[in-house]
């Protein structure tokens, strides 16, 4: 039995929407999103910084100064890094 494999812009996914780390640009993870018909390279996250997702206060602090109750595309890095805390 044979995987699919997708590729977008010259990266390989095993599957939509499902994170990796990146390997080509200055971000921490890229995704190749897809929406209904709608298929998107989604790059995001800093690789500069920590996730401390795993602090209730930061992680409360992050999905309220980024709004992520209102974050509703896959198409958007925003989702992606909210879905990600």
């Amino acid at each position: 039995m044979r995987l699919a494999v997708i590729r977008i812009a010259g990266e390989v996914f095993k599957s939509y929407n499902s994170p990796k780390r990146d390997v080509q640009s200055g971000k921490e993870y890229s995704v190749a999103a897809k929406e209904g018909n709608k298929v998107r390279l989604v790059r995001f996250g800093d690789p500069n910084m920590e996730n401390r997702s795993d602090n209730p206060e930061r992680k409360k602090a992050f999905r309220s100064r980024h709004s992520c109750d209102e974050k509703k595309s896959k198409l958007t890095a925003g989702y992606w890094s909210c879905k990600n805390w």
